[in-house]
């Protein structure tokens, strides 16, 4: 990214592409709120629908279907709050934006790839006639593993439940087409693919009512109160734009991400890539030093010029085990001591190579010790 820093932890924010910083620094310079009827305010409201365009675009839906919100985490509360359904399910490995919303929700169980339990679901939705909602992300942020939404939205039809997609780390990284999954519920976030931190949109299909839980205006159809906070909406559609155009590149990440891995698996004795046989995000792997702390590894290789992270970046200042390798039932030797290594548009080959020089140079450290632990995992 830098001549200072490699910076590989795009899954917690991207860096802002170019094309967002010149929309959100044109949009700053105008005046006029977009509910205001006169030119400054058509002028303004012409910029948030072409950013809705945009959007929308993104994602293979109707501009009208998206509703603009602060990030994903407010799409994903509005999500499971708004549709007024009290029977909720959750995947065990979902984003604390969601798990957090409904403590009480039940828990979808995962295999050992991450990947979710469609026969549990089947059960648990037979088990209670109340209409229920199922959340379900598409690709989930610590390990980049992708789920078999369409599977689920077929289970989910045969008993009436809505199904939510939480697709804030898949959106700009592979394709995602809102048909085609058949959720009727989908969550973005700007700063996961390049535009600025603070917009987000709820991506609700026609025929699902949802109702504002941020109330006190009428914007976005009623369905968000607030004025909207235009250069960053305008910045995300952007940043939209481009990650879609870019979105053949972002598959090259996975040749990159690949031999990342490889050479890993080569120099280190033991490494093996957590849910590596499973469909993943091209740009994300999971690794683990066994006998070298999660928060230790962040901290030495930052002081090596290296940015990634322990789990998600909204929970690794919290102690505690990463809920997502627990549900995978991943041994807490391994668990305790996995980083998540994330790609993205500004990853050059050099940033691979100093992140492999650390890491491997840390590996080699610790040398005996880390056998020891790898010994007691297996």
């Amino acid at each position: 990214m830098t001549d200072t820093i490699a910076y590989l932890d795009h899954n917690a924010t991207a860096p802002v592409r170019p094309e967002a910083v010149a929309a959100v620094a044109e949009v700053l310079s105008l005046i006029g709120n977009p509910s205001s009827v006169h030119r400054a305010g058509r002028a303004a409201r012409s910029r948030l629908e072409r950013a809705r365009d945009q959007v929308a675009a993104l994602v293979g839906a109707s501009p009208s279907d998206v509703v603009f919100t602060s990030g994903g985490s407010e799409a994903n509360m509005l999500a499971m709050v708004g549709t007024g359904r009290t029977r909720i399910l959750v995947s065990a490995v979902e984003h604390a934006s969601v798990l957090e919303v409904v403590p009480e929700a039940a828990r979808i169980p995962v295999d050992s790839n991450g990947i979710i339990d469609l026969a549990a679901l089947e059960a648990l939705l037979a088990s209670d006639t109340r209409p229920a909602l199922v959340a379900v992300m598409l690709a989930n942020n610590e390990t980049g593993v992708i789920q078999p939404v369409r599977d689920v939205v077929a289970v989910a039809n045969r008993y009436d439940a809505l199904v939510h997609c939480d697709a804030v780390q898949a959106a700009g990284k592979i394709p995602v087409d809102l048909a085609s999954l058949g959720v009727h519920l989908m969550s973005v976030s700007a700063h996961k693919l390049g535009g600025p931190a603070g917009a987000g949109a709820l991506i609700i299909r026609p025929g699902v009512t949802v109702a504002a839980v941020q109330r006190g205006g009428g914007q976005e159809r009623g369905r968000r109160g607030g004025t909207e906070n235009l250069p960053g909406i305008v910045g995300f559609g952007a940043a939209a734009e481009a990650a879609l155009a870019g979105l053949p590149a972002a598959g090259a990440l996975a040749l990159q991400r690949d031999r990342l891995e490889r050479r890993l698996e080569a120099e280190v004795p033991g490494c093996r890539p957590i849910a590596a046989s499973a469909p993943r995000l091209p740009n994300t792997t999971c690794i683990s030093l066994p006998g070298v702390a999660s928060e230790v590894q962040v901290m030495a290789l930052d002081l090596a010029g290296v940015c990634v992270s322990a789990g998600a970046a909204c929970s690794s200042g919290k102690t505690g085990r990463s809920h997502v390798l627990k549900a995978m039932a991943v041994h807490p030797v391994i668990a305790d001591a996995a980083i998540r290594v994330s790609l993205g548009w500004t990853t050059t080959e050099g940033d691979i190579n100093r992140f492999v020089t650390a890491w491997c140079a840390l590996a080699a450290r610790i040398g005996p010790r880390r056998q020891a632990r790898v010994a007691s995992a297996a």
